[in-house]
């Protein structure tokens, strides 16, 4: 299996803060995937460690199988797209597709000229009179068409309207089909991810919690309701991520790999958000030992 991005034992510190710590994972190439977490997760110092903007403090990782912005080929195979989507507001529209040209080695100017046109902007505009949806829009261009392997998108939407949000998401995954890259989209909204995102990573407290193919995940997850229960009550295979109790009731939200049998309890499946928002709401004690079961 090909991996665009591989961390083994990953860490970042600032001081005597751990931005991120214990990060390993492998992605694979050829998805879209959604990285969530609560504010200070460590999701902006994730991505910036793959785009070679920080180096690590402990561990490493490899992007493409090459080191983050270790030569000018590598800088060239990965795009990033940063949260404040970073445009100069002095410059023009068509300026920043000059400039992008001569930086970029693989710059595609027909793809670039072709999707300015079709979403509307003007290429005598100055990027500071432009829209948050409009900058956003030209940020993404820029990132789409320097035509790298691997897109990085670090809450490119986060500032963005509902409708603003929806036509970017629609322009990535019209770029995404059609020129076949691997996207990583960090974003805090969920229904946003579910609507592109085939993979799912969710880091919480600086740690990976969970890791896989989104259909997989939702596959092996459930929520079960019954009338009050002790967990240790349950089968040894059934791995609980969170729970909760009132006087007669119990709610697990577990992950197994066998069908669960007992009559007694009452099985609905999750949506994505229930699923991010078990592993979120785990009490720090439990955290560490889920992410180091979900890795194994």
């Amino acid at each position: 299996m090909t991996f665009v991005l591989e961390a083994r034992a990953l860490g970042k510190k600032y001081g005597k803060r751990w931005a991120l710590r214990e990060c390993t994972i492998e992605i694979p190439a050829g998805h879209v995937v959604g990285l969530v977490g609560p504010n200070g997760a460590g999701k902006t110092t994730l991505l910036k460690l793959a785009g070679g903007q920080l180096e690590p403090t402990t561990g490493g990782v490899t992007v493409l199988g090459g080191r983050p912005g270790s030569t000018p080929a590598q800088l060239a195979r990965v795009g990033f797209v940063a949260q404040d989507t970073p445009v100069y507001a002095g410059l023009t529209v068509a300026e920043h597709l000059r400039l992008s040209a001569r930086l970029n080695p693989h710059w595609d100017d027909g793809m670039a000229r072709e999707r300015i046109a079709r979403l509307g902007l003007v290429p005598a505009h100055r990027a500071g009179r432009l829209s948050g949806g409009e900058r956003a829009q030209l940020a993404l261009t820029l990132g789409l068409c320097k035509r790298p392997e691997l897109l990085i998108l670090d809450e490119p939407v986060a500032s963005l309207d509902p409708l603003a949000r929806r036509e970017f998401l629609q322009g990535l995954m019209e770029a995404t089909v059609e020129h076949r890259l691997s996207v990583v989209l960090s974003s805090h909204l969920v229904s946003d991810l579910e609507r592109v995102c085939d993979y799912l990573i969710v880091l919480v407290d600086s740690r990976v919690q969970l890791a896989g193919e989104v259909d997989r995940l939702l596959a092996t997850h459930h929520r079960l309701t019954d009338p009050r229960r002790d967990p240790d009550r349950l089968p040894a295979d059934q791995h609980v991520v969170s729970a909760s109790h009132t006087d007669r009731q119990s709610t697990y939200v577990v992950r197994t790999e066998a069908p669960i049998h007992d009559p007694a309890w009452t099985v609905t499946p999750l949506g994505l958000e229930d699923l991010v928002l078990a592993y979120m709401d785990r009490r720090p004690a439990e955290r560490r030992r889920v992410a180091l079961e979900v890795q194994r």
